[in-house]
């Protein structure tokens, strides 16, 4: 049982907070919340979908998952709020977020 936790406690561990993933995520983040602006309140249902789902999963990616992602992602599928910056909104409130975390010491082996 301990190995399982101690697996799943590595798993959600989110990677460590780089100058370079930070820029890349506020990028793709600008990149999705414009092309969902000029594709229009009334865009292409799929593609705007499709343009979420690849935000979230490129964020994950790295900056490791937050319960900040999940409201966003939500709102996302809600008409007229996808022209709102809500993915760089969220990519930046991450990025503020993490850095005011503590830095994980390793678990005394016991």
């Amino acid at each position: 049982m301990r190995k399982l936790l101690d697996y799943l406690a590595n798993r959600f561990t989110p990677p460590p907070l780089t100058p370079t993933r930070a820029v890349f995520a506020v990028a793709i983040a600008v990149a999705a919340d414009a092309l969902q602006f000029f594709l229009g309140p009334l865009g292409w249902v799929f593609v705007d979908s499709l343009i979420d789902v690849i935000a979230m999963l490129l964020t994950i990616l790295l900056l490791g998952f937050h319960l900040l992602l999940l409201p966003t992602f939500v709102m996302e599928f809600i008409p007229g709020v996808d022209m709102l910056p809500t993915w760089t909104a969220c990519v930046i409130a991450v990025i503020a977020l993490r850095k005011r975390e503590p830095r994980a010491t390793p678990p005394n082996p016991a």
